[in-house]
């Protein structure tokens, strides 16, 4: 396997009938796009791949979105989902790049490292016009999984608010919101209600869009490192990722990720978490 958390559709498309590989689908949408990922998942989805949702595979007690699951929660997850030690599981979404590398997080946090994603995704395959399935394939007999969860690549509300207060935007450690730039600014309203507008003090905005082509394919190392640089992060210090609920942060992860990045750490509560504390301080406009 490359070194590359990406695969490409000609890849997987040769390696489908490795009984070792296994391809699930990552797909999410949040609800002003207007798009069921359950429903356009049984109408169509890459043959053999089997649905993850993030919703589902979550910890209902956090009281935010779709929030990363205890260790022993998730390990019994993937066991009723067929998934197990030693598989190679390759990840895709319907958009291209939008839930498809929060789930493959999701795995890497969990201690998989053979995990990898779909250059391109559904969006790709499709366009390609290479086969699919309808339906929902058979219940696949459980297998032994074991989650090791890495804190070390988790931030939560402490860690930011240490961050902000001991670094900033020019010290050691970073803040990079995956927002739009009205979210950002507090030019737009925030889609879920009782949000507050902004961001946090001394954070760098890079909409996560911006790391990617029009076909949906991942943008290259050196187009990654651009944007990166443009938007005032440097690359070899700590970076935490944030966005509105910790799904597209993991799009900013993967690029990072991509680009020889040692020390990220993904903020789980994201906006969904800041911005609705009122003991949490915002800063509207551009710095």
């Amino acid at each position: 396997m490359t070194k590359s958390p990406l695969v490409s559709t000609d890849w997987l498309a040769q390696n489908l009938s490795n009984p070792d590989l296994l391809v699930v689908d990552g797909s999410w949408y949040l609800p002003q796009m207007n798009r069921d990922a359950k429903a356009e998942y049984e109408a169509a989805h890459i043959p053999g791949a089997i649905r993850f949702d993030i919703d589902e595979i979550s910890d209902p007690s956090s009281g935010l979105p779709h929030t990363l699951p205890q260790p022993h929660v998730f390990a019994s997850k993937m066991r009723k989902l067929g998934i197990g030690d030693g598989q190679v599981i390759v990840v895709y979404d319907g958009q291209g790049f939008f839930s498809a590398p929060r789930v493959w997080w999701m795995f890497k946090v969990m201690g998989v490292t053979e995990v990898f994603i779909l250059d391109g995704g559904m969006k790709k395959w499709t366009a390609e016009n290479r086969s699919t399935q309808d339906g929902t394939p058979p219940i696949r007999p459980e297998r032994h999984f074991t989650a090791r969860l890495d804190n070390a690549a988790l931030a939560d509300r402490d860690d930011v608010t240490a961050t902000i207060a001991n670094s900033g935007a020019k010290g050691n450690a970073q803040i990079i919101d995956a927002r739009a730039a009205g979210r950002f600014t507090g030019e737009q309203p925030e889609p879920r209600e009782g949000m507050r507008s902004g961001h946090m003090p001394g954070a760098f905005n890079l909409p996560f869009n911006l790391l990617t082509n029009e076909d949906g394919t991942f943008k290259s190392p050196a187009d990654l490192a651009k944007a990166f640089e443009t938007a005032g992060i440097d690359v070899q210090k700590p970076v935490i990722t944030s966005c509105g609920s910790g799904v597209t942060a993991a799009v900013l992860t993967l690029g990072l990720t991509i680009l020889g990045a040692r020390q990220t750490r993904l903020y789980d509560g994201s906006w969904a978490e800041w911005g609705a504390r009122q003991d949490t301080e915002i800063v509207t406009g551009t710095e």
